[in-house]
């Protein structure tokens, strides 16, 4: 592969390397895919050369735009959430793939929807017609027609793509499910205390408290009410107490023949497992497919088990 690009996000990092504008650096890749700036060459620096300075302000984000760095990380995010580009990327976040998953409705569409105002709240997906899309450009009669369908398709949705559609702050997928597992039903989990969430295996006194103050604000409650109109939200497929994945913590790395990456996880998830991004000392298994990259390298280290994909299929 050619390496045409490399993004430093990492304010810490930009600081240790000293990278600035302009500067000439070597950089490899980690892992065989992944670019990485190891390090600047001073003699060929322009003279006057600036370091980068983070803005205190995006215009994407809501109130004045202004930006913080969140407490114990390197990551920045908008002060205000509402408004602006954020409550756009809500909304996209809304119709993906591991959310309602609504086909014909991927960002741009989105976008047209927003600018045309037929969409202003996730409600609002919902009242769709078939005429307010065949008013915009990019919508023909099959095409109008099938994300019609989509919609209609989407209004029944189980409760952890539900949670995982609301972009409560650190709650994705893994949480989602673990709600789901704990509290069955979306009535229970709104009426769920601080006490009750923090003591779920999983979840921490700060992820609780976010959780919590999500399904207490007065906005996100009506927003709520406004989607139960056209929603309804089911139990998830039971999760197999016994099953082959159950209580074990599980890596998928590369390609898999057979299933998508969003498949392969929900199934580990019915069989009891719990999925993880990174190989640790705590993984159980890594499923390896075509092209893992340094996580079979890692697993392979760690001495933890490896199971490719015709053996994932015999034991499942």
């Amino acid at each position: 592969t050619t390496v045409s690009r490399a993004t430093l996000h990492n304010e810490d990092e930009i600081k240790r390397l000293d990278v600035r504008i302009g500067d000439t650096i070597i950089l490899e890749k980690a892992g065989d895919i992944i670019p990485k700036v190891v390090e600047v060459l001073l003699p060929l620096r322009p003279e006057g050369a600036k370091p980068f300075r983070f803005p205190n302000k995006v215009p994407g984000c809501g109130g004045d735009g202004s930006i913080e760095r969140v407490p114990g990380q390197v990551a920045y995010r908008c002060v205000t959430m509402t408004g602006g580009e954020a409550e756009r990327r809500k909304l996209h976040y809304f119709v993906s793939k591991k959310a309602f998953d609504i086909d014909g409705l991927g960002p741009k569409s989105m976008d047209a929807c927003i600018d045309a105002g037929f969409i202003t709240e996730a409600a609002d997906i919902f009242t769709l017609t078939r005429e307010d899309l065949l008013s915009m450009e990019g919508f023909k009669d099959k095409s109008a027609d099938n994300t019609i369908n989509a919609i209609k398709n989407a209004q029944k949705v189980t409760l952890s793509r539900f949670v995982v559609a609301l972009s409560i702050l650190e709650v994705g997928e893994e949480t989602a499910a673990l709600l789901s597992k704990t509290f069955g039903t979306l009535e229970k989990l709104r009426k769920a205390d601080i006490e009750t969430l923090s003591h779920i295996d999983g979840i921490g006194d700060k992820m609780a408290a976010n959780i919590y103050s999500w399904f207490n604000d007065q906005e996100n409650i009506g927003m709520i009410e406004r989607l139960l109109e056209h929603v309804k939200v089911v139990k998830d497929e039971a999760i197999v107490s016994d099953g082959v994945f159950a209580g074990k913590s599980v890596v998928v790395t590369g390609t898999l023949e057979r299933y998508g990456r969003d498949e392969i996880k929900e199934l580990i998830r019915l069989q009891g497992g719990k999925v993880s991004s990174a190989v640790s000392k705590n993984t159980d298994m890594v499923i390896v497919g075509e092209n893992p990259g340094s996580k079979l390298n890692d697993a392979e280290a760690l001495g933890i088990r490896i199971i490719r994909e015709q053996e994932l299929q015999s034991l499942i």
